[in-house]
């Protein structure tokens, strides 16, 4: 399966796709996100997890809504700091649109079989 987005890549992740071949500046994203060492990465993830549960649950109070959705943003900024921005924000979209952190994780546990100029390809291991 090629893709191209974030969301693509998140639908391939979720289908347990063998084989992934992801093209344009995704690409260099998810090599960022790959390449990040275990310390790093728990960091990361914890990180953007958190962040996650801030930017897509309701808060029911008003007043503190928006010191919720701050708080999210200022914990992507950790990751921001061990990924860089371009992978924190594809890690961030991909783990939206998968539902949960858990498609970070996966997308780990594959292998890089090629890589490209143009592409990378990554196969379930």
């Amino acid at each position: 399966m090629t893709v191209r987005t974030e969301e693509e890549l998140a639908d391939a992740l979720k289908n347990d796709e063998d084989t992934i071949e992801i093209e344009g500046d995704l690409k260099n994203k998810t090599l960022r996100i790959k390449a990040t060492g275990k310390v790093a990465w728990a960091i990361a993830i914890g990180a953007i997890g958190v962040a996650i549960v801030g930017i897509t649950y309701p808060v029911p109070e008003p007043a503190t809504q928006g010191f919720s959705k701050s708080a999210a943003f200022f914990t992507v900024a950790g990751a921001s700091s061990v990924l860089g921005v371009g992978a924190t924000s594809t890690a961030v979209a991909l783990a939206i649109s998968a539902g949960g952190v858990g498609v970070l994780n996966k997308l780990r546990s594959y292998k890089i079989i090629k890589k490209t100029d143009k592409k990378i390809v990554l196969k379930r291991g």
